[in-house]
């Protein structure tokens, strides 16, 4: 009866922490969300059929369901939830999403058919105990593979700079304990001991998918970073280059007369120079990077003159991309911008938010444009 209260409180807290990720999901979408998802309501289904089993011994069925949950989609739903939530690298994520869809179908289906031996008890049976030496390799396999998407998610999140690093690391170390008690017991079986490891495989995946969740304080919503960013530019100002810069080019450029013109200035088409810049941001940074373009807008509108445009866009079709393009005097006028402090900044803090990068760089063949609009763009 021991047995059969533990497996039914486990099989209990499976089923709240599977309706919290269902509620985390809607508050916070993101495939590691769904991940996770996953992985709870496959492992809950698997301790349900415990609950029958420890009542009225296990049986081929309830053994089948209790080990395809906390042997197979456990472990690898939890560490593709985990590789999704700390790794940014497309590539990666898509080998992650070729490897899952495989090490789901194939086990799946040979854990469901494949022969297993009857002689069971009424405690959590052992995974090699009953089944053959096919589905054990199966199961082997994709735990390695499991093992593999969460070194390397905590690897990818250790080495990044971000402000909420020691919070991620946290929520992989959540769910690498969740899913290191779910293979223990799957393997294992252990007795008793076996529903209380795995009421605490669930609770630790439970409270990732809440600290996921929870609202993060942006370190970029604080005014004390605008102050900070701020602070930087301050007290870089009297080192720009900008007069010898453009003694510099005075002395090399026969347009020097634009220097001290009016307000709307003229370059020479054929020295004018362009980048365009897109932005694949991570799920949920949208805010922040906005928050980051919007400092270095003003700090270039300010500070430098020979930038003639700078601006960042949204594309309302595709809500996680940015557009950032500019339009320089001339060649170096582009290399005096990419120098400044604030870019430099913007460029470091900017790779927390960002997954991917696309540069496109511009020479000016012609162009038409309303004496206003540079005005409109970048007020001086």
């Amino acid at each position: 009866m021991v047995t059969v209260g533990l497996a039914f409180i486990s099989a209990l807290v499976g089923w709240s922490a599977t309706a919290a990720l269902a509620a985390y999901a809607q508050r916070r979408p993101g495939v590691a969300a769904i991940g996770w998802l996953v992985a709870a309501l496959g492992m809950t289904v698997g301790l349900s059929a415990a609950v029958i089993g420890a009542m009225f011994d296990f049986g081929e069925l309830t053994f089948r369901l209790l080990q395809i949950g906390i042997s197979l989609l456990g472990p690898l739903y939890m560490a593709w939830g985990a590789f999704e939530y700390g790794v940014r690298s497309p590539r990666g994520v898509f080998t992650s999403r070729l490897l899952l869809s495989a090490f789901t179908i194939v086990p799946l289906v040979v854990l469901s058919v494949d022969r297993v031996s009857t002689r069971f008890g009424d405690t959590f049976p052992a995974l090699g105990d009953h089944y053959d030496l096919i589905p054990r390799s199966l199961v082997n396999v994709t735990q390695v593979v499991a093992a593999v998407l969460l070194v390397t998610a905590v690897a990818a999140v250790a080495r990044r700079a971000s402000a909420h690093r020691n919070a991620d690391l946290a929520v992989l170390g959540l769910v690498s304990l969740a899913t290191v008690l779910s293979v223990l017991v799957g393997r294992f079986g252990l007795g008793l001991v076996g529903p209380l490891l795995m009421l605490g495989a669930v609770a630790a995946l439970w409270c990732a998918a809440a600290m996921v969740a929870r609202p993060r304080r942006d370190p970029y919503d604080d005014d004390d970073y605008y102050d900070d960013y701020d602070d930087v530019a301050e007290d870089t100002e009297d080192e720009l280059p900008e007069e010898p810069v453009r003694r510099k080019r005075r002395n090399a450029d026969p347009y020097d007369d634009y220097y001290d013109g009016p307000p709307t200035r003229q370059a020479p088409p054929a020295k004018l120079r362009g980048v365009i810049t897109i932005y694949t941001l991570a799920d949920g940074q949208g805010p922040g990077f906005d928050r980051l373009a919007d400092a270095v807008v003003a700090q270039v509108a300010e500070r430098e003159p020979d930038t003639l445009l700078f601006a960042c866009h949204t594309v309302p079709s595709a809500p996680s991309q940015r557009i950032v393009y500019a339009i320089y005097r001339d060649e170096l006028a582009q290399e005096e911008h990419e120098q400044q402090p604030h870019v430099v900044e913007f460029a470091r803090i900017g790779a927390n938010h960002v997954v991917a990068t696309n540069v496109i760089e511009l020479s000016l063949a012609g162009a038409s444009a309303s004496d206003g609009l540079a005005g409109l763009l970048m007020p001086r």
